[in-house]
Order: C-alpha cells, then sequence, then structure tokens
C-alpha cells in the first residue's frame, strides 16, 4: 500500500502500468478520497482485461475542471456537484464508493487511536483557539492519558478538495460558528495552519512536522502509520474508525430519494456511525465527444460495482448498495451519442 500513496504525489498517475496511457486507456481525474481503491482497480481491471487506468489524483477541484473541460473522460468529487452545473455542463454524476475522514496526528508518546476528540474541540483547534497538546479541553476528554505541553501544528488541503467540502460540512453541522464565519467548500479562507496539496501532501506533511493534526481518508492514516483519532459522534459515543463505523454512517444515505445522487453523510445517527463520513461521486459527459471512450469507462464502472468490493472492504471503504448499484447504471440510459445509449445493459 504505501508505494501507492507514494506514487499519487505525482502530478499525473497511471494506474496499472508503468508507461504513459495508451490510445485504448480510461482517462479520469479529480478525487484523491478515492485514489487507493481506485489503484487496486485500475490493477486488477489491468490484468483481466489489458485496459489500463490513467487517474490523476489531483483533487475534487482539479478533476471538475478537468472533465468540464473535457480533457479526461471522467471527473471524480468527495462533492457533488449541483443541478445547474450538471445541467448547465451536459453531465451527470453517480455514487462510487464512500468511506470515512480521520484525524490524523504526530504527538510523540500518544498511540494511534489512544487520543479522543469530538466535534467542538477540532473546530477549536482549526479556529486557533485551542493551541496547545495539554489544553483544558482536550484533556478533560482524555483523563489518564498523557498530553505534552506542546504547540498544534494545524494542516489543511491547500488545493480545492472535496475531503475538505465534507470536513468542513462537518464543522459547519456541529458549529454554528464555523458555518457563520468560514462555511463549508472545496476550498475555505482557513483561520490558521499550513497548506498542503492533495491528501498525499497531509498525510507528508503531518507525518514530517512534530505536534501536527491533519484531517484525511482513512487509508492515508493506516499506510502512513500515523496517530488517528477516536471521535464523540453524534450520539455522544466514542467510535473507532473502521469499515463497520463508516457503513453505519454510509446506511443513513437514500441514494434512491436523493436527485443526482446528492446526499451528504457527516453527522450521521447512529451510536456506531462515524462522525466525518464521506462519498465520491464520478462525473462524465452525458454526450461525450469520445463515446467509445465512455463506453470503456462505464464498463471499468461496471465491472468495479460488481468485482471490486473485496478491494475495497480492504481498504475500509464502503462500496455502494447492489440495489442501488441497479439505480445508478439505469441512470447511464441519459448518456447519449448521435441519440443512442453509449453503455447497453446487459443484466
Amino acid at each position: 500500500m504505501k508505494s501507492i500513496v507514494a506514487g499519487a504525489a505525482a502530478a499525473a498517475v497511471t494506474l496499472g502500468m508503468a508507461a504513459a496511457a495508451q490510445a485504448a486507456d480510461i482517462s479520469g481525474a479529480g478525487s484523491s478520497f478515492i485514489y487507493p481503491v481506485f489503484a487496486k482497480w485500475g490493477e486488477a481491471y489491468k490484468k483481466e482485461t489489458g485496459i489500463g487506468l490513467n487517474y490523476q489524483s489531483i483533487g475534487s477541484g482539479g478533476g471538475i475542471k478537468q472533465v468540464t473541460a473535457k480533457t479526461v473522460t471522467f471527473g471524480a468529487s468527495d462533492k457533488p456537484l449541483d443541478d445547474k452545473y450538471l445541467a448547465d455542463h451536459g453531465m451527470t454524476q453517480f455514487p462510487m464508493i464512500s468511506g470515512g475522514i480521520v484525524m490524523m496526528y504526530n504527538v510523540k508518546g500518544i498511540k494511534p487511536g489512544q487520543l479522543i476528540l469530538d466535534g467542538k474541540t477540532v473546530e477549536a483547534i482549526y479556529m486557533g483557539k485551542i493551541t496547545m497538546w495539554n489544553d483544558k479541553a482536550i484533556a478533560a476528554l482524555n483523563p489518564g492519558v498523557k498530553l505534552p505541553n506542546q504547540p498544534i501544528v494545524v494542516v489543511h488541503r491547500s488545493d480545492g478538495s472535496g475531503t475538505t467540502f465534507n470536513f468542513t460540512n462537518y464543522l459547519s453541522k456541529i458549529s454554528k460558528d464555523w458555518a457563520d464565519e468560514i462555511g463549508s467548500d472545496t476550498a475555505v479562507e482557513w483561520p490558521t495552519g499550513l497548506g498542503a496539496k492533495g491528501s498525499e501532501g497531509v498525510a507528508n506533511t503531518v507525518k514530517q512536522t512534530a505536534g501536527a493534526i491533519g484531517y484525511n481518508e482513512y487509508a492515508y492514516v493506516i499506510q502512513n502509520k500515523l496517530g488517528y483519532a477516536r471521535m464523540i459522534n453524534k450520539e455522544g459515543k466514542v467510535v473507532e474508525p473502521s469499515l463497520a463505523t463508516f457503513a453505519s454512517a454510509a446506511a443513513n444515505a437514500d441514494w434512491a430519494g436523493a436527485h443526482n445522487f446528492r446526499v451528504i453523510i457527516t453527522d450521521q445517527p447512529g451510536a456506531k456511525s462515524w462522525p466525518i463520513a464521506a462519498s465520491t461521486w464520478v462525473i462524465i459527459h452525458t454526450d461525450p465527444k469520445d463515446p467509445a471512450a465512455a463506453k470503456q469507462a462505464l464498463t471499468f464502472f461496471d465491472w468495479a460495482y460488481k468485482n471490486g468490493k473485496p478491494e475495497a472492504k480492504a481498504l475500509d471503504y464502503v462500496a455502494i448498495p447492489d440495489n442501488v448499484v441497479k439505480l445508478i447504471e439505469n441512470s447511464w440510459s441519459s448518456i447519449k451519442h448521435e441519440g443512442k445509449p453509449v453503455y447497453a445493459l446487459t443484466h
């Protein structure tokens, strides 16, 4: 896994092959949240079909720009696009995966999972109101944990990021001050902290900086062997980041009832629900300029939904339920070229 994260730091990352993408390969760009599982899927799909996946892990904002400009076949974003943007640019979207965003830290003497945080404390840290690791608010959540008299180094994304959107969406839900002063988006005016590019950049910065804290997709935390906090959720329960707690949060998602599959799964109810859960959407044109490339991409997504669950589970991602996959694939009938569906369902 370590090589996966390290490789994602490049501006363009080619999955499933060492050389530059061939004409037959599938092109995509965007979310670094989904990158670890795309890497695994791309590798397996290449072995099975001979077709590679050329995916640029550049952040959701970059992916939206590239697919809008039609420089890639699909984009991937952890923030769903609104109806107007989709309509104006002739695009559709559908969820590909769900998972969890975790508070990662580099504090000597505090083991992974030993620290407990809640939303209010995280918000105060990112507001610059809590600046030391032995602050009384952190100490109150962690009786018996020896907290150092050490400054907290706040790390956040510097690029347009769906992970940032979900993190700030969560903070906006639990703090009116955050909602009013900072808000929720792929990029915000941070009150404090160091910026780092991509999930990879945040992980590396936290790893290299004593006293640092950052937010990231769980796979990057585990791969970099960093500390991670347990969290107090909406029900007041202390929960561990895991496939089970991410799945509990995702279970509340009403994909079937959501227009354009737009569901945000932060701060969900449930005793076992992880508070900062998130999803990734694939974005693709409804009238693609290269219908053969679009068909190839949809064929890959179909394969991933049906065959990629073991890889997703191994990385603690939550697979999209089968009944929702059926709705998603039925929605692909809107993707047409010269009036004909690009992808014909065979099931």
